[in-house]
């Protein structure tokens, strides 16, 4: 079957192009021809139409008369016939490379469902019912779930927000990432769904200190006998990573129990230092930054800023040699993942694979669908509450208690590595590409 797998990008580090780089995998497996189609490829090749571009300069003029204030168009009927045109430019665009590569099936990720690309929207609909091509709705996001789509300026997108985010065609099988999502998507629209979790390939060589990274510890100014708490994600509010900090902070308080053998036989000194890793984007306002250093300061705790060195893949020129994520995970000793909201929890997965013990606090979804399974993870709880500054706090016998259960896996050998190493089998068992492959085999059986 020719299937294309459509966004507005690929190839790029978001969480939708990696999840979409997976699928190919999995149904090239199952003997399919997949394509790409978006907006911008970026290191991938595929199908260009240039008005899915995610920063298309006309999409965000219809976006932000959309969602923040009716100013580029007289009124409602206006800016509908605006939508409409582009649409109509992508539906041009849709025909030739649907007709031109045979394309039997089509694979859409968050266009019937975030509310970003209306004139998209309009027009996978309207291509589809045309030509009678069948669709699968990937949904990662819904515009429900976000603020910023909250307020429309006016009951025209209020009307295409009902009917086309996502729509009810018989030609379209939904699929979401996690439980809530379906039943929300039930309650809210009548629609049904199918739970295809985020995956990741645990078949893949494990992240071990190798001969290109071997020097990191040294050009990140960390010594070897330091330990590396790594918060793998994008510096976001929702991260939560005001509560990494408080877990180190502990830490730093209560260093003479670390001192002498950690689990690997490094020897923990007086001059050994804790170093809160932070490799991620930095996607925050910049209070949200100035926040999180100015708590650390309080906490004594030191960060090591690193996303100028570490990117989403090794890159060594003659002016600068660059990491890539998966060398950070390989020299970190702990991982905190204090996300407040995730739509599954890539960084999770990355975590169990990296054979890591991981301070997590227990958002819905992981409480839904992966809690269940039955890994082993330091919990920071289910609950909290936010500060006046609208950051968020736990108690302090949670941080206490996250911190002990640290500090035990970071001087017990045998214990740790019993942890990780249940925590990898179940990760492969219920989370591989493996398991991704069997359900896109029977989602495209459902489908046909």
């Amino acid at each position: 079957m020719n299937i294309a797998l459509c966004h507005f990008r690929v190839g790029e580090t978001d969480g939708v192009s990696l999840e979409m780089k997976k699928w190919k995998r999995a149904l090239a497996m199952l003997g399919h021809n997949v394509y790409y189609l978006a907006g911008s490829t970026g290191t991938s090749d595929g199908y260009i139409i240039p008005e899915l571009h995610y920063q298309d300069a006309q999409n965000n003029k219809l976006v932000k008369n959309a969602y923040q204030e009716l100013t580029d168009y007289n009124d409602q009927d206006e800016l509908k016939q605006a939508l409409l045109n582009t649409a109509g430019k992508i539906e041009k665009g849709l025909n030739k490379f649907i007709k031109e590569y045979g394309i039997e099936l089509l694979i859409l990720n968050n266009i019937w469902s975030l509310g970003w690309g209306i004139p998209a929207a309009i027009a996978f609909i309207r291509v589809s019912q045309e030509l009678g091509v069948k669709c699968i709705a990937h949904h990662h996001d819904f515009y429900w779930e976000r603020k910023y789509y909250r307020q429309p300026t006016g009951p025209v997108i209020k009307e295409i927000l009902q009917n086309y985010f996502p729509p009810d065609d018989e030609l379209i099988t939904h699929v979401v990432i996690n439980s809530i999502a379906q039943a929300e998507l039930k309650r809210r629209k009548g629609l049904n769904s199918i739970v295809i979790p985020n995956v990741f390939d645990f078949k893949q060589p494990l992240w071990k200190i190798d001969q290109y990274n071997q020097d990191l510890k040294v050009s990140l100014g960390i010594g070897a006998a330091d330990l590396v708490i790594l918060q793998a994600t994008r510096v976001a509010e929702r991260k939560a990573i005001e509560l990494a900090i408080e877990v180190v902070g502990q830490l730093e308080e209560r260093r003479l129990e670390l001192n002498g053998f950690l689990y690997d036989g490094r020897i923990f000194t007086e001059e050994s230092q804790i170093i809160l890793l932070i490799p991620g984007l930095l996607e925050a306002e910049s209070k949200y930054i100035d926040f999180l250093k100015r708590l650390a300061e309080q906490r004594g705790v030191k960060i090591c800023w690193a996303n100028s060195l570490i990117k989403d893949c090794r890159l060594e020129s003659t002016e600068k040699k660059y990491y890539s994520l998966w060398d950070a995970y390989a020299i970190a000793d702990l991982i905190t993942y204090p996300s407040m909201l995730e739509g599954w929890g890539n960084q999770l997965l990355e975590g169990l694979f990296a054979k890591k013990p991981m301070v997590i606090f227990e958002y819905p979804v992981y409480q839904s669908d992966i809690k269940e399974k039955g890994f082993s993870c330091i919990s920071l709880g289910d609950t909290y509450h936010s500060q006046q500054n609208g950051y968020v706090q736990l108690s302090a016998e949670k941080i206490t208690e996250a911190a002990t259960q640290s500090i035990y896996y970071l001087k017990e050998f045998k214990q740790r590595e019993q942890m990780v190493e249940r925590n990898f089998l179940l990760g492969e068992k219920y989370f591989s590409e493996q398991v991704l492959q069997n359900l896109l085999e029977d989602l495209l059986n459902k489908s046909s």
